[in-house]
């Protein structure tokens, strides 16, 4: 064989071997002999011989758009990774993209990880299981001066000496509103579980 098959050929000029074999039949390639294909005469005369208004350019798939949310997203991820991001409105790479979901990927894996071995809670159960906590801890302190106030008065009115007496209503009294003032200072703490 002298020159190339169709197939070589049609690989050769980046067509189709359809398209080959209607130049072949047309005329509009040159052949030896043995009929293989002359590429650089063949070249030359499709060249010559070809109408450009009938040439078909291949068409671009049509992409959906991908909303700039999305972007900022896949960029603030891979930021976080201390991987290059794409600059705002310069749109993005398939490799970052796929970076990207392979990141986030690893993260939701890592997650659940952690919450299976019970290294993560859940945030709503812990902030109810901390209020619960608190409305606990409060509820005992308001409690507390009416428990203590009697034996606070007995204790005062023995060391003091005799003729004086506190008494435990008074004391309690006394106790309550700086307990209450306490109290009020610390419902001001919020807890950031963040």
């Amino acid at each position: 064989m002298q020159g190339m098959s169709e197939r070589q050929y049609a690989a050769h000029a980046g067509l189709s071997r359809g398209a080959i074999q209607k130049a072949k039949t047309a005329g509009r390639l040159v052949l030896y002999p043995d009929g293989s294909i002359d590429a650089t005469a063949s070249n030359r005369r499709r060249a010559e011989t070809t109408d450009l208004s009938k040439i078909r350019t291949p068409s671009q798939p049509k992409l959906k758009p991908v909303s700039e949310e999305a972007v900022t997203a896949v960029g603030d991820t891979l930021r976080e990774q201390g991987l290059a991001a794409p600059v705002a409105g310069s749109g993005m790479t398939y490799l970052q993209a796929k970076t990207a979901n392979e990141v986030l990927k690893a993260q939701e894996r890592r997650l659940k990880l952690q919450i299976l071995k019970g290294e993560l809670i859940d945030r709503a159960r812990t902030e109810m299981l901390v209020f619960r906590l608190a409305r606990e801890e409060r509820d005992a302190w308001v409690t507390w001066p009416a428990r203590a106030a009697a034996l606070m008065a007995a204790e005062l009115s023995g060391e003091l000496g005799q003729g004086i007496v506190v008494e435990a209503a008074l004391m309690q009294k006394v106790l309550e509103a700086h307990v209450r003032s306490q109290l009020g200072s610390l419902a001001e703490i919020r807890p950031r579980l963040e």
